[in-house]
């Protein structure tokens, strides 16, 4: 029986063809080689499966798996986890780019640091022309060894793409499912950050896409976005707004009472989720995320595969 990798790479698709062959060229061209990419197409109807084949022809790291149908985002997130045979995981976008040494010098950072729980580095925004547009700088407090510092900074700042950072399987796995209720994003990573801190590389080897297929644009309202990740979720009478935002509200105390917390850090998370629930029309602070000032990037000299494509 083969080796496992030490890392998996999980990558849902839906209807991807227009950034798929860079994003792949990004993953499949880094400096660290010892990962699986498992990619779940969800059923796409465009180009899709036939670019995921041919790479997978040329490339033995890639299990490709097609859904039979669409199940939505979040159970496609789900499933290339539990696909996930490596110590290690990272979900990876379709449409974000990844310069050639993002996985090596995030699992270095995870070696030299065995208590935290996931690694990832600053995120630059990119336009559909791989154009650098924002590079911002991390200001949450995620690497603090403080658990309800974390969690307080989970709740009232803004920023960072943790979520597509390194984690250690068995962390993730304690946290799943990814939900699809209204902001599941901010409490999984929540629910992450109270399992451990975070380590952020203070450079930008992220980039993160902004154009307008993406799905925050194509579902501008609570109900089609929850149903864009999961289908159910259109189902008014199952799934009722109230629903959407109360689940949203339970997760952040189900994930307090499941982490592995102190008596006195998780009544001081409590504390902390009691007065962000009480005052959330006059939070103490939102801090925005800072955009850097006369930063150069050039996506070409970061990012492999800039100079070549799979026909």
């Amino acid at each position: 029986m083969p080796r496992s990798p030490r890392l998996s790479v999980g990558l849902p698709v839906y209807n991807g063809e227009r950034f798929l062959n860079e994003a792949l060229d990004s993953v499949l061209g880094q400096t660290y080689e010892d990962f699986e990419l498992i990619i779940s197409d969800n059923a796409s109807t465009d180009d899709t499966e036939a670019i995921c084949q041919r790479y997978a022809k040329q490339d033995s790291r890639i299990r490709y798996f097609r859904q039979p149908k669409n199940i939505g985002l979040s159970p496609n997130h789900n499933y290339v986890v539990e696909q996930g045979r490596g110590e290690l995981f990272k979900w990876a976008s379709y449409d974000d780019l990844y310069a050639t040494t993002l996985l090596e010098r995030c699992i270095d950072a995870l070696d030299e640091h065995p208590r935290h729980v996931l690694a990832h580095s600053w995120t630059a925004m990119i336009d559909s022309d791989d154009v650098v547009t924002k590079p911002y700088v991390y200001g949450l407090s995620t690497s603090s060894l403080n658990a309800p510092e974390r969690f307080s900074s989970m709740l009232y700042d803004r920023g960072g793409d943790d979520l597509y950072g390194v984690i250690r399987t068995s962390v993730l796995r304690q946290v799943l499912p990814h939900d699809s209720y209204h902001n599941s994003d901010r409490t999984m990573v929540a629910k992450l950050a109270l399992q451990g801190p975070f380590y952020q590389i203070p450079e930008w080897l992220y980039f993160r896409r902004d154009h307008p297929a993406q799905a925050e644009r194509a579902c501008p309202t609570t109900r089609s976005r929850c149903a864009n990740m999961d289908p159910r979720r259109a189902d008014r009478l199952r799934n009722p707004t109230v629903r959407l935002y109360g689940e949203y509200l339970y997760a952040y105390l189900d994930a307090i009472r499941r982490a592995p917390l102190s008596d006195a850090d998780r009544r001081q998370c409590y504390r902390i989720l009691v007065q962000w629930i009480t005052h959330r029309g006059q939070a103490r602070r939102v801090a925005e995320q800072t955009i850097a000032d006369d930063v150069a990037l050039r996506v070409d000299t970061l990012v492999a595969g800039r100079e070549r494509s799979v026909p």
